[in-house]
């Protein structure tokens, strides 16, 4: 018998002990740990390793010897709910490559790997991965034992990176709406909530890009006025702020993907409304922008037309190449310009990405859909690539 390898490659329910393969899935985001489901459980002879996931992800699983150790390298894991010892001594963590986890146990003696079975819920998505280790003599544990020989992906740098001069790509997120602000409604869906989940996604995409930094306006389902999230913005230092959006009208046939840029004045009736009721839910909420518009207004411009203004059109420009690339559907209409004040930052390029409107059924659906929305993040993050490379060619160019 070879030594016990594991390549579980799909969110399928698995119980395996031979080496095999199963051919991957596209999982998105980064996979969570849930400590209250997750421990090691000492057997007579043995030791069970459980780890509760939000989602599956690919894993493999095998031990070394001296010390005796087992090891679970994953396509990417957020161990932060570990990080108060929820598994005790002899666990450690962390990543080990752009892209890649890994889990290492301590055995206690010589415990060849026996089973293992990564199991999926079908309705919520979340996994359960289940290794046991039976004990065996020590010349059995060195002979099953040590690194995969046919490892593959495994060892290869296959996460895609976010080019950047020397410093991470800060990103700063902005779900739009929140807390007593709802948004746009429409069949059960809400706004606020559909976004704040979207930026959610997104963030995990454009972490395990790698070589990005990556701040949410709002965490959670709170309120945050326009000038905070703009204040936000240049507290952490963004290179890039994208506010996201699933407006809805009223009239006319609005569908698919828009960008919007910032402007003195619409590109149209429809972004003119729309910037004016999302500012008009800011003031509503207790939060008046009205005595700073003007102001903004004129740094802004007198600042956009030198620098950050064709950054933020070359920005805007690789989101729509983007979308359209990855079959998302887009407006007819897709490069739109208004004045919404979230977008007042003289110095970050900052876009609005209506991801599409609710009072559209196919738009809906859509953004209802998580694979649908993985798309749109795939083009995104795909953008944000194009544009950091266009960006830093470009910058011997720029006014010191």
């Amino acid at each position: 018998m070879g030594r016990h390898i594991f390549h579980i490659l799909g969110a399928l329910a698995l119980v395996l002990t031979q080496a095999g393969t199963v051919p991957a899935q596209d999982f998105t985001g980064l996979a969570r740990v849930d400590p209250a489901e997750s421990g090691l459980r000492e057997t007579a002879g043995g030791l069970t390793v459980e780890l509760a996931l939000s989602q599956g992800v690919p894993w493999r699983v095998f031990t070394l010897d001296a010390p005796p150790r087992a090891v679970f390298d994953f396509r990417e894991v957020d161990w932060s709910g570990l990080a108060g010892g929820a598994f005790g001594d002899g666990v450690r963590f962390g990543g080990y490559r752009p892209g890649w986890s890994r889990l290492v146990v301590d055995l206690h003696g010589p415990l060849a790997l026996d089973r293992a079975g990564l199991q999926v819920d079908a309705e919520t998505g979340r996994a359960r991965l289940v290794a046991r280790f039976a004990e065996v003599g020590a010349e059995r544990f060195a002979a099953l034992s040590g690194a995969p020989e046919d490892a593959g992906p495994w060892d290869e740098a296959t996460a895609e990176a976010v080019p950047a001069p020397d410093a991470p790509m800060v990103v700063v997120i902005d779900a739009g709406h929140g807390g007593i602000d709802p948004g746009a409604e429409r069949e059960g869906l809400v706004e606020k909530d559909l976004m704040l989940t979207f930026a959610r996604e997104l963030s995990d995409v454009l972490i395990r890009a790698g070589n990005v930094d990556v701040v949410l306006t709002r965490p959670d389902d709170s309120f945050v006025s326009l000038e905070r999230r703009v204040e936000l913005a240049h507290e952490v230092g963004a290179d890039v702020f994208l506010s996201l959006h699933a407006d809805a009208l009223s009239e006319g046939g609005a569908r698919g993907a828009v960008v919007y840029t910032l402007s003195q004045t619409a590109s149209d009736e429809a972004s003119e409304k729309l910037a004016e009721r999302h500012d008009r839910d800011d003031l509503l909420s207790g939060v008046d922008l009205t005595g700073k518009d003007d102001v903004v207004a004129g740094v802004l411009m007198d600042l956009a037309r030198t620098e950050t203004r064709p950054r933020t059109h070359r920005l805007a420009d690789a989101l729509v190449a983007a979308f359209r690339a990855s079959g998302a559907p887009v407006n007819s209409h897709v490069r739109r310009s208004a004045g919404f004040s979230v977008l007042k930052a003289p110095d970050i390029p900052s876009v609005l990405i209506e991801v599409g409107f609710l009072s559209d059924k196919r738009d809906r659906t859509n953004i209802a859909d998580r694979a649908f929305r993985a798309r749109v993040a795939a083009a995104i993050r795909d953008a944000l690539a194009a544009w950091a490379l266009e960006d830093e060619a470009l910058a011997p160019l720029l006014r010191q």
